[in-house]
């Protein structure tokens, strides 16, 4: 079995085709400078008392000295990690090579290919230049080409895209990049009352505040409390700011090679959702989001760091772009699905009352949650694997739980369903996982094209 991507370490070895090496944009050398000066101040910090004492037996000469060396071999790091690494673009892979004194070449299958995304950091964005991260079958790490031109990266993308897709390596180049219709775009105002709305925010930013006082009449200790305040404000920061600065200007576009998002507001980022490789979307509803309407489209995609389809929208909308990412999928409504058996308030109190579950021809739903409801759609095609658990409790009363697992490595439960139904579904839903399956449409790019 041939892997996705093949790293391997080889002396002098010259690429076996007759290919164009091509190498990264020059100011790379700048990024990779800081490598050496990161490493001394890791160093710094971790033992600051004893960087501390031996920065203060230091002379202002030694200092001098010290800099005349350190920022030369930083420039000299850079430069020989730049001159030395080199990408070309074969018939069937992306070859990727770096390394002064042993050499590696990642070869990335163009045909395992799942998504080609571009990042833009701040600074990029005022040089110029964007980061290729390429998404591959099988791997859990994104292989990334940084950085390279804007217009070199975008023609770089479309060509990878036009190859994975199937067309002939001498017509790749001309095919050019698919355009884009926008369908979904989240208004600033929207995103920040959404966040303003959700609980988890308020909660971290109440924890940085109460818990590093508590500590502080606890212990006395500074370190102790920095230790723990730090982290919280960071949290806090990420579910509030954070998530505002990353998801600003979201937008959602249709084309050909699946669904184009592009977001942020320092860092511009621009991914695709590849068609057909979508295992299971969630529909997110949090408290106080349901007076105004309003929903979060999570996704899961076997191999993709892909999590998020739409921060927040009007259900409609939302539900419109589902159906574009799951063709022929419609979500069902409330009226629906199929709720718990009464004696489950013994199993779940309360939150029993939350679990449903609806089956159509082409998806299975299972919904719970009271105060943050979510919904989840699994295609029949995309069930690797059904479950059923049962612990004792829920023997006694006559339920148990379906399991339903795809091949993103992620679980929908269907909860606290009759004994009886639980058993009828997992006969049915193993059989409904082999006709999608066998019905499906190929996982291609630019199918339909």
């Amino acid at each position: 079995m041939t892997a996705a991507r093949v790293p391997e370490d080889v002396q002098g070895q010259e690429p076996a085709e007759n290919v164009r090496e091509r190498r990264l944009h020059p100011v790379t050398p700048l990024r990779r400078a800081w490598a050496p000066i990161a490493i001394l101040l890791g160093w710094a910090v971790h033992d600051m008392d004893q960087a501390q004492r031996q920065l203060s037996q230091l002379t202002t000469a030694t200092l001098l000295i010290g800099l005349g060396v350190l920022v030369p071999a930083a420039a000299l790091y850079g430069f020989l990690t730049w001159w030395f690494t080199h990408f070309a673009v074969t018939d069937t892979e992306l070859r990727i090579r770096t390394g002064l004194l042993f050499r590696r070449t990642a070869h990335i299958r163009l045909d395992r290919l799942q998504a080609v995304d571009v990042t833009q950091p701040l600074l990029a964005r005022f040089v110029g230049v964007a980061k290729l991260k390429l998404d591959v079958v099988g791997t859990n790490k994104k292989d990334e080409l940084a950085f390279l031109g804007e217009r070199e990266a975008s023609a770089l993308r479309a060509e990878l895209l036009a190859r994975a897709a199937g067309f002939a390596p001498e017509s790749a180049q001309d095919v050019g990049e698919a355009p884009a219709r926008p369908i979904l775009h989240t208004p600033p105002r929207m995103l920040a009352v959404a966040l303003l709305l959700t609980g988890a925010p308020w909660a971290m930013l109440l924890a940085a505040v109460v818990v590093p006082v508590l500590l502080w009449f606890a212990t006395h200790n500074l370190w102790t409390v920095l230790a723990v305040a730090i982290p919280l404000t960071g949290g806090a920061f990420t579910n509030s700011a954070g998530r505002f600065i990353k998801e600003y200007d979201w937008t959602v576009g249709d084309s050909q090679d699946g669904l184009r998002i592009d977001h942020g507001l320092l860092d511009r980022v621009h991914e695709t959702v590849p068609p057909g490789r979508v295992q299971t979307v969630r529909i997110v509803e949090p408290l106080l989001w349901r007076r105004r309407g309003w929903v979060r489209v999570e996704l899961h995609v076997a191999g993709s760091s892909n999590t998020v389809l739409v921060p927040v929208a009007p259900r409609g909308h939302a539900e419109d772009v589902v159906a574009r990412i799951l063709p022929g999928v419609t979500v069902p409504k409330p009226a629906d699905f199929a709720g718990a058996p009464r004696r489950g308030r013994w199993c779940v109190p309360v939150w029993w009352r939350g679990y449903g579950v609806a089956v159509t021809e082409t998806v299975f739903a299972a919904r719970g949650g009271l105060l943050q409801r979510h919904l989840s759609l699994v295609p029949h095609a995309k069930v690797q694997s059904v479950r059923l658990t049962q612990g004792p409790w829920e023997r006694y009363w006559r339920v148990a739980d379906l399991h339903l697992d795809t091949g993103a490595n992620k679980t929908v439960p269907a909860r606290l369903r009759d004994v009886h139904e639980a058993s009828e579904l997992l006969r049915a839903q193993a059989d409904r996982s082999r006709t999608g399956r066998r019905d499906a449409r190929p996982d291609r790019w630019m199918a339909g094209a």
